[in-house]
């Protein structure tokens, strides 16, 4: 009897030991390298995703982004005009976000960061090809989907006629920008898209809160984004508001090629070289 006491005494205590590890294991954020793999392991499965799956999942996503525009139109229709009510709406411009990125659909900003991971581990002319090939699709599909929302709430009477003014005032004020300013301000945009990313696989529980937090501040810092502002430039292409070389050289490109530096450029940048050693230490022993 008293072996079998010693023996349920150790049993007990490697159980408690693994239990002890398991709680730490849980607690401990992901290290840096551990987020980098996570972003590289879903880079490379949307890199070998059929290419009609993605036009789909894209079209979806510049469709659906345009409850960015709409949301943030009822709140400002339907708040009062008191101070704070600026901060208020601009969390309607979170919904368009959460459908699309919670919804895992084709988003052009994510893919800024998430397609460009294996290409710095592992550079080759396959991926630089299929890279180049999924952002011309994606950001193909966004720009479709984003006309294929305007046209619905510009020709049908799906939304009152108060907020269907306030969309095209939200629009106007996005579209107004100088070329110059419209990239300077697409820049930080595309770097807290790029986080929301990066940060996904940490959040685990708390990704609604993390999107919505992030989308918000794009809006309230009057940032700009490229697939919300496509379907903001064609409400106004649609309602003669803006012509179409203002639309591509005043307001596409700059912001497309600002949501890319920030994004690209810094963000995957950065991201990259905080875990680039402990990667190639963990290439060289076959890890």
């Amino acid at each position: 009897m008293k072996d079998r006491t010693e023996d349920d005494k150790q049993t007990d205590n490697l159980v408690e030991q693994e239990a002890d590890q398991i709680a730490v294991e849980e607690a401990t954020p992901l290290a840096p390298r551990l987020i980098y793999e996570v972003v590289r392991r879903d880079a490379r499965e949307e890199l070998e995703r059929p290419f009609h799956s993605l036009i789909w999942s894209a079209m979806a996503a510049g469709g659906l982004i345009s409850f960015s525009l709409v949301a943030e139109a009822i709140f400002r229709t339907h708040l009062p005009d008191v101070p704070g009510r600026y901060l208020i709406e601009n969390l309607g411009y979170a919904f368009g976000f959460l459908l699309v990125i919670m919804g895992k659909m084709q988003l052009f900003t994510e893919n800024t960061i998430t397609t460009v991971m294996p290409l710095m581990s592992d550079p080759c002319r396959r991926y630089y090809q299929r890279a180049a090939a999924l952002w011309g699709i994606v950001l193909t599909g966004n720009v479709i989907g984003a006309l294929a929302a305007a046209l619905f709430f510009t020709y049908t009477a799906a939304l009152p006629a108060d907020v269907h003014a306030a969309t095209l005032a939200i629009s106007e004020h996005a579209a107004s920008f100088d070329a110059d300013v419209a990239f300077a301000r697409a820049i930080p945009a595309g770097i807290l898209i790029a986080a929301i990313v990066w940060m996904l696989p940490q959040a685990e529980g708390a990704g609604f809160l993390l999107v919505l937090s992030f989308t918000w501040l794009i809006a309230a810092g009057d940032f700009t984004h490229i697939i919300v502002g496509s379907v903001e430039m064609w409400m106004l292409l649609l309602a003669d508001a803006l012509s179409p070389s203002e639309a591509a050289f005043r307001f596409f490109l700059p912001v497309l090629a600002g949501n890319i530096v920030g994004g690209t450029a810094i963000f995957s940048l950065l991201a990259w070289g905080q875990v680039r050693e402990e990667v190639r230490r963990q290439q060289d022993h076959g890890d």
